[in-house]
C-alpha cells in the first residue's frame, strides 16, 4: 500500500487530505487565457481530481515514483498526462506543444521560491500561477513596499504579475501537519509584462539592493560604480524596502542611462 507520508517526507511536502481545501485551490484557476495547466507535486491526486473536472488539458508532474504509479492507476482520464520529472530541471518548452499554460499545486516548501523564479523565467507562456506555499512565503510574494517582509521575491514577481493572497490553510488539513500555516495565492500576468528597462540589469539591481536591505541604496549599490551625479539623486537616500516595483524600474533606468553595463 502506498504511504503518502513516507513518499513525500524527503521532498519537503506535506500531504493535503482535506477535500474542501483541495477543491478550493482548484477553483483558484480562472481559466482566462489558457486551457492547459501544469500541476506540480500532485502526490495522491487530491487536487488533481478537481482540476481534471474542468475543461482543461492537464499535466501532473511529480518526482516520486510511487505517486506516479498511484496516479496512473487511479486517474486514467483522457485529459490528464502524468510525468515523472523534476520541475526545476525540466525543459518546459516541450510541454503542451509550446502552447500557453497555467501552473498550480501544493508546492513543496523547500523549493517553492525556486518554482516562482523559474515561472518568471518562463512567463511568456504562463499567464497564470496559483497554489499553496508556506504562509509567510505566500505573503512575501504578495507584499507591498514599506513592509519588512517585502523583498526580492516580492519585487521580481510583481514586476510581471499581479499578486493576490487568497486564503490561509491551517496545519490540521495535512499529514503530517506542518508547524506553520500555509497560504494560497494567485498570480495573473500583467498585460504588458515586458519591462521598459534592461531586464537582466533590473534583476541584478533588485537582488543587490536587498542583499543589504538595511543600508541606503547609495551604499548597497556601490558595486555598480555609479557616477557622483547619479548618487546625488534622492532615490539613493532610500532603503530598498521603501521602493515600489515601479520605482525599482525607474531606478534601473537611471542606472542604465548612467552607462552601467549589465555585467560586472
Amino acid at each position: 500500500m502506498h504511504d503518502p507520508v513516507r513518499a513525500k517526507k524527503h521532498l519537503g511536502q506535506h500531504f493535503l487530505h482535506d477535500e474542501r481545501i483541495a477543491e478550493k485551490i482548484g477553483d483558484t484557476l480562472t481559466l482566462n487565457g489558457y486551457d492547459r495547466v501544469l500541476e506540480i507535486g500532485p502526490g495522491m491526486g487530491v487536487l488533481t481530481k478537481y482540476i481534471i473536472k474542468k475543461p482543461l488539458e492537464v499535466i501532473a508532474m511529480d518526482l516520486d515514483t510511487e505517486s506516479i504509479a498511484y496516479l496512473q492507476n487511479n486517474y486514467p482520464q483522457k485529459n490528464l498526462e502524468i510525468v515523472e520529472a523534476d520541475f526545476l530541471k525540466f525543459d518546459l518548452s516541450i510541454l503542451f506543444k509550446g502552447a500557453p499554460f497555467a501552473i498550480t499545486g501544493n508546492f513543496p516548501y523547500n523549493i517553492s521560491s525556486q518554482i516562482v523564479f523559474k515561472t518568471l523565467e518562463e512567463r511568456d507562456r504562463i499567464p497564470e500561477f496559483t497554489g499553496m506555499f508556506q504562509k509567510e512565503v505566500a505573503q512575501r510574494i504578495c507584499e507591498k513596499e514599506g513592509s519588512k517582509t517585502y523583498g526580492i521575491l516580492s519585487v521580481l514577481t510583481q514586476a510581471f504579475y499581479d499578486a493576490e493572497y487568497l486564503f490561509t490553510v491551517k496545519p490540521g488539513v495535512f499529514n503530517p501537519p506542518p508547524k506553520v500555516d500555509s497560504g494560497v495565492l494567485r498570480l495573473i500576468r500583467k498585460e504588458n509584462f515586458s519591462l521598459p528597462c534592461d531586464e537582466s540589469l533590473f534583476f541584478r539591481v533588485v537582488k543587490t539592493a536587498f542583499q543589504q536591505r538595511r543600508k541606503t541604496l547609495r551604499n548597497s549599490l556601490k558595486t555598480f560604480n555609479l557616477s557622483n551625479k547619479l548618487k546625488e539623486d534622492t532615490i539613493f537616500a532610500q532603503r530598498p524596502e521603501q521602493l515600489s516595483v515601479t520605482e525599482f524600474i525607474h531606478l534601473t533606468q537611471k542606472i542604465q542611462d548612467d552607462g552601467i553595463s549589465t555585467h560586472k
